[in-house]
């Protein structure tokens, strides 16, 4: 019975606190470390399927080169503004035609061939 006055002891000084505060502080931080693992690889995957699709073809404008005809002028239609404030700023906007002209430039690198360096003979 004696062991029974050293855990009451214990739990009159507020030990038992300090032993509770302590398993929280633990599971605070296994769950914020577990969130951390959790967001990376989210962002890994995120990354890889980014990585493995093809680039699309847009033009400055940020309009798809597909809005755009052989000539180059872009169908597109985007905001004009057409009503300013005493500062300067738009205050009113309609939809106008994309004034872009496509890029016309050098082709993207994976449409050019380029033979081997080395030799294999």
């Amino acid at each position: 019975m004696h062991w029974f006055w050293w855990v009451f002891i214990f739990f009159a000084v507020g030990g038992f606190a300090k032993v509770a505060d302590a398993g929280r502080t633990a599971l605070r931080t296994r769950h914020e470390r577990k969130m951390e693992r959790l967001e990376s690889a989210r962002q890994e995957r995120k990354e890889l399927a980014d990585a493995d699709r093809t680039p699309e073809p847009v033009c400055g404008c940020t309009h798809h080169l597909a809005k755009h005809d052989k000539q180059g002028k872009c169908h597109e239609l985007v905001q004009v503004p057409v009503a300013w404030d005493a500062d300067q700023k738009p205050v009113r906007y309609e939809a106008g035609p994309c004034t872009c002209q496509q890029y016309i430039g050098p082709q993207p690198l994976s449409q050019i061939y380029a033979e081997d360096l080395t030799d294999r003979e």
